[in-house]
């Protein structure tokens, strides 16, 4: 018997799932999940994203045993699997969605789309986000964007012919793909399940304080979305999101405080896919400096005392080491203080923005490459067209910290430090510390570097490269591929938005 393969990825739901849908509609459908060892030996690959998705697979796979279904999930590399699937029984046709991933992925569909031609067997795939694939001219994004997320959303198909996996799903523990790191004790759930009570929570409570609220890290666990590994799994999609969003904000009474919140959520969801159509466009991206005439401005000068100090939370700048703290527990972190991780890493530390790019991959949950690439490249200075962000640790603890209480929280021998050496614990006098209880270099760490005059350094060693002439005629054309065209907010709003906020997805 002919059937449709429906190949899920990051698109881990029933509900607003063209592909799915369209392949329901001309034949019998199996349900397919290849669990890739390739992908998960990636730099970028964690424990933590494994079974988060495990959580989802599973979630997914009893939605689809409620309407008479199930999931095949197979082991292996993704053109093995389906010539293996192929031989067994030919399928007349593949269905997906299009995936903006890392390079691995991007290869990996390459493969694919060479096997499916070899096979001469039609691959349809979807539009995931409000990403343009072979996109030729970025003034059009903007409509397109809104083409897509103002399309009906598609219910989950009913009265479908499914084909069941033979066996019962089993899903491999983490071991045995070669994670190994620790699974954040406090990270969320996976599952649409949770999505979709995490989005309700929003929309009708916790948006009231997103205004305000998204940049302190004692506010943001509550004041943001909290839906960016939701999206980044594809357990809600895009369009469902914006749309419930825009119904709630129409909904709402002119100065609720919830309306203005979601005005700006969704104007950050449209930034979400601006970064992501950024890596579509050039996926080199993941590598390789947008603007290539910042080559070698950091990479020879790799320092891993730097690096290990900043993994370890060992930097002795409190807000930073708290953050660190926070990433183990949690696997999240609100926007602005991502970007002032990548701030610290690539000013006074010194560091290439690749090696930290991968670490934090691993502990971001929400990882969506498109956005994280971009955002790491931003936040070096080596896209060639961004103004240069230099967060200062010490300046963004007396703003969102100023009594100490994340800090506190997430390092415990601060709290034994007085208010008055709070940000700058490093330089309390040893009498002081001998009577504190706490020791600078073990208790707390000593900074490796000192932050005024490292950081004009760094600034100085890259704005000497931004003023060579032929860097400044190399921007136009990363504009005219990269730049943003229209802004859905004023100025002042999408510049306080153009840090990680995207995924705020980091929400």
């Amino acid at each position: 018997m002919s059937y449709n393969l429906v190949w899920f990825k990051r698109d881990l739901r029933l509900h607003d799932h063209a592909p799915l849908w369209q392949a329901c509609r001309h034949g019998p459908v199996q349900c397919l999940y290849i669990i890739e060892p390739s992908l998960w030996a990636a730099a970028d690959a964690a424990s933590q994203h494994y079974l988060f998705l495990r959580e989802s697979l599973l979630d997914l796979d009893l939605a689809l045993r409620k309407r008479g279904g199930g999931l095949r999930v197979e082991i292996g590399e993704a053109v093995d699997v389906l010539e293996r699937l192929w031989r067994q029984a030919p399928f007349a046709a593949l269905y997906s969605h299009q995936e903006t991933g890392n390079w691995l992925s991007f290869q990996r569909d390459l493969a694919v789309q060479r096997w499916c031609r070899t096979r001469h067997l039609p691959w349809h795939e979807y539009p995931q986000f409000g990403v343009v694939r072979r996109l030729q001219d970025r003034d059009l994004w903007q409509a397109e964007w809104e083409k897509l997320m103002a399309a009906n959303c598609l219910e989950a198909p009913t009265n479908v012919q499914w084909l069941q996996p033979e066996l019962p799903m089993t899903l491999p523990e983490p071991q045995t793909l070669g994670l190994t790191q620790p699974d954040p004790p406090q990270r969320q759930p996976g599952g649409r399940r949770q999505g979709i009570e995490t989005l309700r929570d929003f929309l009708f409570e916790r948006s009231r304080g997103y205004r305000g609220g998204i940049s302190s890290p004692l506010s943001a666990p509550s004041a943001c979305s909290r839906l960016s590994p939701y999206l980044a799994f594809g357990c809600l999609s895009l369009r469902e999101v914006v749309q419930a969003s825009r119904r709630q904000i129409a909904a709402l009474p002119q100065g609720d405080p919830r309306r203005a919140g979601l005005t700006a959520f969704v104007s950050r969801l449209y930034w979400h896919c601006h970064f992501i159509q950024k890596l579509e466009s050039e996926p080199e991206l993941e590598f390789r400096n947008m603007h290539r005439g910042y080559d070698g401005l950091r990479e020879a000068d790799w320092n891993p005392y730097h690096f290990q100090a900043l993994i370890d939370g060992r930097t002795g700048w409190p807000l930073v080491d708290a953050c660190v703290a926070m990433l183990k527990q949690t696997g999240w972190l609100n926007f602005r203080m991502r970007a002032m991780l990548v701030s610290v890493a690539s000013y006074p530390l010194w560091l290439h923005w690749q090696p930290v790019g991968h670490w934090l991959a691993r502990q971001f949950l929400d990882y969506e490459p498109g956005i994280h690439w971009s955002q790491m490249q931003m936040q070096a200075g080596t896209t060639g067209i961004n103004a240069t962000r230099v967060y200062n640790p010490i300046k963004q603890a007396r703003d969102h910290d100023p009594h100490g209480h994340f800090v506190r929280h997430w390092l415990p021998a601060m709290r034994r430090v007085p208010q008055a050496w709070l940000l700058e614990p490093w330089r309390m006098p040893a009498r002081l510390q001998q009577q504190c209880g706490v020791k600078v270099g073990v208790d707390i760490a000593e900074p490796p570097v000192d932050l005024e005059i490292a950081t004009r350094q760094a600034k100085a060693r890259l704005y000497a490269v931004r003023g060579k002439a032929e860097v400044k005629a190399a921007k136009a054309a990363i504009v005219a591929k990269h730049g943003s065209r229209q802004r859905p907010a004023p100025r002042r709003k999408a510049r306080a938005a153009s840090g990680w906020m995207q995924t705020e997805l980091e929400f």
